[in-house]
């Protein structure tokens, strides 16, 4: 892998990507899928590539939030079955049809327009969704939500391949768990009455979020597919493990492109919020909020060089931010910083970044800009 042209990159290990599907899958049930969540350019890890590692992996379905998404994984020669998680313009419809991918059906209008936009002859695989708590998407869990849902799936043009519903709170193991597990027992009645009155069996059922795969396997919460957003790409929800081993996927670097030396009392950066309280040596990164390193961060992180941890000092600009290395006075610019990730034996996790930050790795992750090139290794 060359890098040495490179300003800021994000490494992508594909060996991490595998090994994390091989564990998440090896705790599974027998019976029960693996569904890719590749939305948001698949946690900001590149959409395409990941999609065929997990392909590879034998994952069963790839979800995505949006049809942009879809079809892009499609114009990229994916092949796997796709759901679009999110609510979509019904005007999708004889596109995603004709592309082979699935669309989340959310309430008895969406359904009936979903429909009535296909091309005749055409049918649109759905799932559909119940919300059972978490309050954003969904039909109603009882009563007239119900008679809804089968108001959709009598639709004709519709073939209904799949039910699912989204925790709350699964990750929160010890606050949240008496929610999921009501929001379980919602899901499982609601889905018992719809075939029954149906008169068939979803072929897919899943609820099993990252934090439904780590904390609720054993209960029986697995069903035929789980969706692990978060945990495919090595970092885990909360502080607990589950019990699974999971390896970070991305880290993120970036190069020294400067040394520069200041005297006690100067200060640095926009705003003039950090003071030198002794002689000291700065290293200028190329990288800043442009890229996806979030300017709250300034001041509160540490980057590692040489495997060592050297504190961010000043604000945090677009496109560049200054770490104090006056402990190594031999740097010199085109070495290595890693700003999340691995280096040596020091590691510093995209959840300590996101703790720092006031946030959740997800976001972390997701920030990282498009400008940042994804660069593969093994």
């Amino acid at each position: 892998m060359d890098t040495q042209k490179t300003r800021t990159w994000a490494e992508i290990s594909l060996g991490a990507l595998r090994h994390n599907c091989r564990q998440i899958q090896r705790s599974l049930p027998a019976g029960c899928g693996l569904m890719g969540v590749v939305k948001a350019d698949a946690y900001g890890h590149g959409a395409a590539v990941v999609a065929e590692q997990l392909r590879q992996a034998g994952a069963a379905w790839l979800a995505v939030a949006c049809p942009e998404e879809a079809l892009a994984l499609r114009q990229a020669g994916e092949s796997l079955p796709i759901l679009v998680l999110g609510a979509s313009d019904p005007a999708w419809a004889p596109v995603l049809a004709e592309h082979r991918v699935a669309q989340t059906v959310e309430c008895r209008e969406k359904g009936q327009a979903l429909a009535a936009a296909l091309h005749p002859g055409q049918r649109l695989q759905v799932h559909i969704k119940l919300d059972t708590g978490m309050g954003r998407l969904g039909f109603p869990w009882e009563g007239a939500g119900l008679e809804q849902a089968l108001e959709v799936l009598r639709l004709p043009a519709l073939e209904p391949v799949g039910v699912f519903t989204h925790f709350a709170v699964s990750d929160e193991p010890e606050t949240g768990r008496e929610y999921t597990q009501e929001q379980f027992r919602r899901f499982r009645a609601a889905v018992s009455e719809l075939e029954q009155r149906w008169g068939n069996r979803f072929p897919q059922r899943h609820c099993a979020n990252s934090g439904g795969v780590l904390f609720y396997r054993q209960e029986g919460y697995t069903l035929d597919l789980v969706r692990p957003g978060l945990l495919t790409y090595g970092v885990y929800p909360g502080r607990e493990r589950g019990g699974l081993d999971l390896r970070p996927v991305m880290s993120l670097r970036s190069r020294v492109a400067a040394v520069t030396h200041h005297r006690k009392g100067d200060t640095v950066s926009y705003g003039r919020i950090w003071t030198a309280q002794r002689d000291t040596t700065l290293a200028v990164l190329p990288v800043g909020y442009a890229d996806g390193l979030h300017r709250c961060l300034s001041g509160r992180l540490e980057v590692l060089i040489r495997g060592r941890r050297f504190p961010q000092v000043g604000r945090i600009c677009m496109d560049m931010c200054m770490v104090d290395v006056t402990g190594c006075p031999d740097l010199a610019p085109g070495e290595v910083a890693t700003i999340f990730g691995r280096d040596g034996e020091a590691e510093i996790s995209a959840a300590e970044l996101a703790e720092k930050a006031g946030t959740i790795p997800y976001e972390i992750l997701c920030a990282v800009s498009p400008r940042v090139p994804r660069i593969c290794s093994e």
